[in-house]
This record gives C-alpha cells, structure tokens and sequence, in this order.
C-alpha cells in the first residue's frame, strides 16, 4: 500500500476534495501507474453537475498519460518502465464485440465500471472506499488499472501533451474515420468547436472534405475552428443554423453531420443539417433522460442517425496512430492545449471550461 493525491468528488455540485489517499497494491491482471497528466474534460463535468448519476466518492479524471511503476501477476501487455494512455473503454479481447471488430463496445461495459474487474477499490480514504471513475482515475498522482484500460505508447512522446488522445482527440477525431467514414471531398458540418469538435474538425480537413462548415454560440470558438480547419462558420447565436447549414453546403444539407454538444436541440439541429441519405453521428454526451423530437419521415428519406463512443474504433491501435501522426507533425496537439494547471487547480480549470474560455486544459502533475 501506498499514497496519493487525487481530486475526489464527495457530493454533487460541490468543487473536488483534492487530498491525500490509500492506494492498495495490484492484484493479479492489474497495473499500478504513476499519472503525469489528464486532460480537463466536460465527462467529468457531468457527475459534478449531477447530470449523470455516479456512486460518490469517486476519483474522477479520465483522460491520462503515465508511466508504469508495477504490475500485477499475469500482466503481460506492459511493464514497469512503459509509457501508457488509458482507455476509459477498456477491451478483453475475447468477447463477441473484440473478436467483431468493435472494441469500443467491450463487453466489460457490462459492469459497473467505478471499482476493478473484482469490484472491489484500490483507493481508501479513512477506511471507505473511493470509486475510480471509468476504472482509471485519472485526477491522481498514481492509480491501480485493470490491464485492458491502460494501452501502450512510444516513449518519446510528451505525456503532458498525449494525455488528450485519451478521449477528446479520439473521441472527436474517431467518428469521422471509424464511424462516417468521411470520403474525399464531402461537406462536413460540426455542431459544437469545443475541445472534442475541434478534433472532428480536424479530421474532416486530413481526410479531405471539401467543405467543414463549424457551428457553434460562441465566437472565440469559431474563431479555434477556423484554426483547426473548418472552411466555413456559423454562429447559431444570430442565425439559425440548419438553414445557413443548408445553403453552405448546397445539394439540400451536407452529407455528414457530427454533433458534439449533447443537448437535444443541437442533435435535431444536426439531423434536419443533413440531406436525403445523410449520416448524423452523435459525439456530445446527453445529460440523463434526453430525449428527442424528431420526424420520422425524415428516416424514411434514408437519413441515418448513429452514434460513437471514444472513437468507434479500435483503441489500442488508433491512440498509438493519432500519436504518430502528431509526433510527425501531421496532427495538432499542443494548440489545443489553452493552459496547464496543477491538480489543486482543477476546479478552477472546470470554471474556465464552462465560461469557453479554453479549448482544453491539462493537469500537470509534478
């Protein structure tokens, strides 16, 4: 057993308790990790407001970069010494959905994911349990890992920057080339230019769309996707965006829209965005109980409305890639990152977040 510092969140709409805990040692087929970063996201945002419900304590963060320092008996993918993201999905390997060719729907996703594969914790604190969020954890000095949840990365590359392939660059950037499948030359619309849109964005602009038509309420962010490559923007705080969508693209709407807010309006936005035989994915995270209005005789004209989850891939293998490609410097990764703040910091990092006035942050840990 040792210590660590981590954000724990006690109550909802209450700031995080960062503090002093237990960190059990790894079981058999688990990884001990020294965090070095985890990226600022709004997942984490939506236990804090309460919008989706989660046993409390929990350690939150999700979207971490480290090095391993032990490793429980039967591990084998890493070694202390090695350099991993995790992955909030994790992946077995073996069941239907590995063996199919989408990891990203493990069957794991069938137990709760807030304590280890034995569904007991490795964090204490005063002789209570603490939950980890997602299984990772992420908003701690150092963490206890189900091997599935941590993935291997070259050593060269700066964790304090990587951390964000974790989720949001995946997250954002997956859909287009796992899910839509965006082809040379189509009209993109992105509703949502936030630290996740940015991604889809820039994607869409590697794959070669034509036109990437970004849409959002607040100008700064429109200003961050024109920088990240959208051709066009449309602010939906002055004018209504399916319409301008609509004219932008030409042919009756663009041939695929992502949505990467999560609120039904910017879902239906995105859908009615699409012509006959468009594809609407849905990236944003819907606070629980979302439901939407939307008219069927739109599905009859062959509109195809579908969803992602950390990309729709395969994670093991596309967070090393994205990686490369920004250690190649084909791929922006440090101009997402607006500023770099301590672990004591992150409840005023989650201020900034909710004002827009920062593409991401990342929490650095000394």
């Amino acid at each position: 057993m040792t210590t660590a510092t981590a954000a724990v969140l006690y109550q909802v709409k209450q700031p995080l308790v960062v503090e002093e805990v237990e960190l059990l040692d790894p079981r058999p087929g688990e990884v001990q990790v020294r965090w070095v970063a985890n990226g600022v996201c709004h997942s984490d945002y939506h236990l804090m407001s309460g919008d989706v419900p989660h046993p409390l304590p929990v350690v939150l963060g999700h979207e971490a970069a480290g090095v391993v320092e032990r490793v429980g008996a039967g591990v084998t993918s890493v070694k202390p010494g090695d350099h991993v993201c995790s992955s909030y999905i994790p992946s077995c390997g073996k069941c239907g959905y590995c063996i199919n060719g989408q990891p990203t729907l493990c069957a794991l996703r069938d137990s709760p994911r807030w304590f280890m594969l034995d569904g007991t914790a490795r964090f204490r604190k005063n002789g209570v349990d603490l939950h980890h969020y997602l299984q990772v954890a992420g908003y701690a000095t150092h963490a206890v890992l189900p091997e599935p949840s941590v993935i291997p990365i070259r050593k060269d590359a700066p964790l304090d920057v990587v951390c964000l392939v974790s989720c949001g660059v995946l997250a954002g950037a997956g859909p287009v080339f796992n899910r839509a499948k965006v082809p040379v030359g189509a009209t993109v619309g992105v509703y949502g230019c936030g630290g996740v849109g940015l991604n889809t964005i820039q994607m869409a602009r590697l794959v070669g769309a034509a036109k990437i038509i970004a849409v959002d309420v607040v100008g700064k962010k429109l200003d961050w996707a024109t920088e990240f490559g959208a051709t066009h923007v449309v602010d939906a705080s002055r004018e209504d965006p399916v319409a301008r969508v609509q004219a932008l693209a030409g042919g009756g709407g663009v041939d695929y829209a992502f949505e990467v807010v999560g609120t039904q309006r910017t879902i239906e936005q995105a859908v009615l965005s699409t012509h006959r035989g468009g594809t609407t994915v849905v990236v944003g995270v819907s606070p629980a109980g979302t439901r939407l209005s939307l008219d069927p005789q739109l599905f009859l004209q062959q509109r195809v409305l579908t969803g992602s989850s950390f990309g729709a891939g395969h994670q093991r293998t596309d967070v090393p890639m994205l990686i490369d490609l920004f250690m190649d410097g084909k791929y922006k990764l440090r101009e997402l990152i607006s500023r770099s703040v301590g672990l004591e910091d992150v409840n005023h990092a989650y201020d900034l977040l909710l004002q827009g006035e920062v593409k991401r942050s990342v929490a650095v840990y000394s």
